[in-house]
């Protein structure tokens, strides 16, 4: 039976549907707002694994073409594998929601939601995370949800909760805000240089509209939710634990604070491994083994939030605000446009900038439009850089680092106008400890200042961290991977001096309240203060030159109007230019010419031949023309592509001479003005060798009928009638 609820954000109503599409799936939800739709689907396995230490989830946001009624591009005409934005658009709803699903369901689980309508107007990754909520709280699949999700934007001092694709383009904040009726657990965006308090009072907002869309599920699950099917406690109980964990809290309570973060892996595994020789008999069992590896977890989890809370002392020594030591270098590859090495500790990444042309751009296919970026970051995290052996490739979890670095760098990046490049930043991660996608925003900064690209203002980030126990809680700057792994909140602010340019929150709890966040914000600025001030140290300005080894671009506009001739019947001018001087050249429809060269000098040369073929000839203008036919009266030069004037022979020297030749030949460069366009459009050209230093021609030499003095014309026999 089909049942319907909705309501109303931002004065547009809101659907949710179930009972007529998908019905075979454990839970199924068809959500509309306005032209937009999305089907969110959800299946669990039928069978289950008791001891699973981990929740077996899986996202997989899908955009079909035929929403935005377009057909894919490219050779093969149907959706395939997907592309960055569905990824992104998967880890927005599986990081909310995973902490909801209990391990001890041990069955796989599977959310689909797909995009089957798009406005183009009302972004559809909203109304994925609600209808995937709802598909998983009306099934029979153990939730502890619901939760929901907005985006918010800042127009000038006023929010909008979800708006359009043409408010989000004029906005100087945009943030996707996910969480419970409890509070917020997830938040990804970038800014303009906002201060603080703006960003709490987004999320404050947020909140409120997340709550109500709490309450629509709420209602929707009350008319055709299913009876939630039964978890599978474990049942199994490690033996010796309490022997165990009071031998062991001591020796891991030393092990845990050694220095770095070698020595306390070593220092633990020496002790756990102490341990399982000891009671090897009882490990053999394979959940005893799992127990046994949760209960050293256990302590570690429990040493390093008491010595934190209690002690205000972190694992490796440092306070809660202190960060760990920062080295920049620059220039540490000489064939490459820029490069940088950022090292914070032990998280290192090597950063290099490449600088391409308008032909190197990313080109974007999908339902919101075709549309081109020429800032590009990408993020690689080999296995050794956590002394691992593993796979190498791009996953999701690369695609969301470096998507949160390239939102925090682009505001500072100059536009296309200021700067015709095409950029590509690629964070290698050379080791990881803490935010490595941190410490790529503040390579990349180096990088491209090294590359001489005039970024706007430096930019760096800093992860924050948070433990909480009741009443008690401790913020923690620059944290490392064991306090993201057993904290509470996964902090990352990324900006300028002046202000946020990218954001990103994970929270494990069921909420922070505005107080946290208010000294969480206010602690990440410090930090982040304090790593500008070293970046700073290093390089603070983009370089005097980009590299050699980069290509030249220069730019220019031309009337709209000459368009046509610039590029000629069948691109013939802009083909031969191209081939004369070994440049690439592009034109758009609003008159911008760019033309890229391997050398300055191609592209400058290239650059006053398009001159010559748009612009109309100035009279009292010196050119730099060519012979191109010698008669007796004088020579044809060609000051233009296609434009030729008249050196007539009295205007090639200040003495007499008899013959053309005696002075020029055929191919030859000469310096001439233009001293006159005649009524015919004819050019009067004159060598400058001819002209006096007051720029009159020396007539002194001229015969006594002044023939050689006449304005251009040939010496035909004239008739009179």
């Amino acid at each position: 039976m089909m049942q319907t609820v909705t309501h109303t954000i931002a004065g547009k109503e809101l659907i949710l549907e179930t009972g007529r599409i998908a019905k075979q799936a454990n839970g199924s939800v068809f959500a509309q707002y306005e032209g937009s739709a999305v089907i969110a689907t959800v299946c669990s396995s039928s069978g289950s694994v008791e001891g699973l230490d981990y929740v077996p989830l899986t996202v997989e946001y899908n955009e079909k073409y035929y929403a935005a009624g377009k057909i894919p591009g490219g050779f093969i005409k149907r959706e395939s594998r997907p592309k960055d934005k569905e990824i992104l658009v998967s880890r927005l709803i599986d990081r909310p929601m995973r902490p909801l699903f209990d391990k001890s369901f041990g069955r796989e689980i599977q959310v689909v939601p797909t995009t089957v309508s798009a406005d183009q107007t009302n972004p559809p990754d909203i109304l994925a995370i609600i209808a995937s909520s709802a598909a998983v709280h009306i099934s029979d699949i153990p939730f502890n949800g619901p939760i929901a999700g907005v985006r918010v934007c800042a127009l000038d001092d006023k929010l909008v909760v979800n708006p359009t694709y043409e408010e989000i383009e004029k906005s100087h904040m945009e943030i996707v805000v996910a969480g419970t009726k409890d509070g917020i657990t997830m938040v990804e965006g970038g800014a303009r240089e906002v201060d603080e308090e703006l960003m709490v009072r987004a999320l404050e907002t947020a909140h409120k509209v997340i709550i109500e869309l709490c309450e629509l599920q709420e209602k929707l699950r009350q008319l055709a939710g299913k009876e939630k099917l039964p978890l599978v406690p474990d049942t199994h109980v490690l033996e010796n634990r309490e022997t165990m964990y009071n031998e062991a809290y001591p020796r891991l309570e030393k092990a845990c604070f050694e220095p770095t973060k070698e020595k306390r892996h070593d220092a633990i595994k020496a002790v756990k491994t102490e341990f399982a020789e000891k009671y090897a008999a009882q490990l053999e069992d394979e959940f005893q083994q799992k127990l046994f590896d949760a209960l050293f977890e256990d302590i570690q989890y429990k040493i390093l939030r008491s010595s934190i809370l209690d002690k205000g002392k972190r694992v490796d020594g440092r306070g809660t605000e202190d960060i760990r030591p920062i080295s920049c270098e620059i220039g540490l590859l000489k064939r490459t446009h820029g490069s940088a090495l950022f090292t914070r500790g032990e998280t290192q990444s090597l950063v290099v900038t490449t600088l391409g042309t308008v032909f190197d751009e990313q080109i974007f296919d999908d339902i919101e439009g075709d549309k081109r970026e020429n800032f590009l970051l990408h993020y690689n995290f080999p296995p050794y850089s956590v002394g691992e052996v593993g796979r190498m490739g791009t996953g999701r979890r690369e695609i969301g680092h470096g998507n949160l670095a390239r939102r925090s760098l682009a505001p500072m990046v100059p536009s296309k106008e200021e700067f015709p490049y095409t950029i590509r930043v690629v964070s290698e991660i050379m080791e990881s400890n803490g935010s490595s996608s941190m410490a790529s925003v503040c390579g990349g900064t180096l990088s491209m200042l090294h590359a001489g690209v005039p970024m706007k203002k430096p930019v760096a980030g800093i992860a924050m961290g948070l433990i909480t126990d009741g009443s008690r809680y401790a913020v923690l700057s620059d944290i490392l991977g064991e306090e993201d792994h057993l904290g509470d909140m996964d902090f990352k602010v990324a900006g300028t001096e002046e202000g946020i340019t990218g954001f990103q929150m994970d929270i494990k709890i069921t909420g922070v309240s505005a107080e946290i966040m208010g000294k969480a914000l206010a602690q990440a600025k410090r930090g982040r203060l304090h790593i500008l001030s070293i970046m700073n140290k290093t390089i603070s300005k983009p370089s005097g030159s980009i590299s050699e080894y980069a290509p030249k671009i220069v730019t220019m506009k031309i009337e709209v109007d000459k368009i046509g001739a610039l590029i000629g019947p069948g691109g013939k001018n802009v083909k031969a230019l191209c081939e004369q001087y070994s440049v690439r050249i592009d034109t758009e429809n609003d008159g911008t010419v760019t033309i890229f060269g391997k050398s300055s000098k191609d592209a400058e040369d290239a650059k006053i031949a398009i001159k010559g073929i748009v612009e109309d000839p100035e009279t009292g203008r010196i050119y730099n023309g060519v012979v191109k036919r010698i008669m007796e009266f004088g020579a044809f030069v060609e000051i233009l592509p296609g434009k030729e004037g008249l050196v007539h022979i009295s205007k090639l020297s200040r003495q007499r001479i008899n013959q053309v030749s005696e002075v020029l030949s055929e191919g030859q460069e000469i310096p001439v003005k233009l001293m006159e366009v005649d009524k015919m459009g004819r050019l009067n050209l004159s060598y400058i060798d001819a002209i006096d230093p007051n720029g009159s021609s020396d007539t002194s030499g001229s015969d006594g009928d002044n023939r050689q003095n006449r304005p251009y014309r040939d010496d035909r026999p004239r008739r009179r009638f």
